[in-house]
């Protein structure tokens, strides 16, 4: 079993080698928020395309009138476009039970608004965790397939499943800035993309 202070060693090297990402900072968060649910099982590029077409649409008041043949035909781009439509109407008629007002939030603890999200159409535990750190400002951890790899690959696994190895992790990000537990996942992310492309690619300066 590795240290807590080898898991932070990892997650701060990665952080140093590849600097600030800045993901998800749009000012508007209902943005970033339906792009969550767009970039689920698809590229960033198809998200992308998908986002822009709604560019017009980005409010509470109009993705919530909107008719829902006319969302799915926006977000065509992204895949999974039927699903994917449905998924963002039970976000924003969510929002709405909770008068779309974000400070509302502040209130609940992190475990109880993650009990909330995960009640949510088409929210599972990993865009949970990513809306919790990116638009309501929670430290939490991420524990995508990008992360399993790593620390597998690292021998601080085997972690199997995505709560196994939130469980062990999620404690890492009490007391740390928030910026820089934002980055921890965009570091791991984009190392994982790296190592995808070069599975040679020596690792051990994360451990060093």
């Amino acid at each position: 079993m590795k240290s807590d202070k080898e898991k932070l060693q990892v997650l701060n090297n990665l952080v140093l080698h590849y600097g600030f990402q800045y993901w998800w900072e749009d000012e508007n968060r209902i943005s970033d928020w339906v792009s969550m649910i767009l970039i689920q099982q698809t590229t960033e590029k198809n998200a992308h395309k998908a986002l822009a077409n709604l560019e017009p649409y980005l409010t509470v008041e109009s993705l919530h009138e909107m008719e829902l043949e006319t969302l799915q035909e926006l977000i065509r781009p992204a895949g999974f476009f039927t699903q994917k439509s449905n998924y963002i109407k039970a976000l924003i008629s969510w929002f709405i039970s909770h008068d779309s007002d974000f400070d509302k939030f502040r209130a609940y603890s992190t475990e109880a608004l993650r009990k909330e999200l995960l009640m949510i159409k088409g929210v599972g535990s990993e865009t949970a965790d990513a809306m919790l750190l990116y638009i309501f400002e929670r430290n939490v951890f991420i524990a995508d397939q990008y992360a399993i790899r790593l620390f597998n690959r690292l021998g601080f696994g085997p972690y199997k499943t995505y709560e196994e190895m939130r469980k062990d992790f999620n404690h890492l990000t009490d007391g740390i800035p928030h910026d820089l537990c934002k980055e921890w996942h965009a570091a791991i992310d984009v190392h994982g993309k790296h190592f995808g492309k070069d599975k040679n690619m020596d690792e051990s300066f994360l451990i060093s």
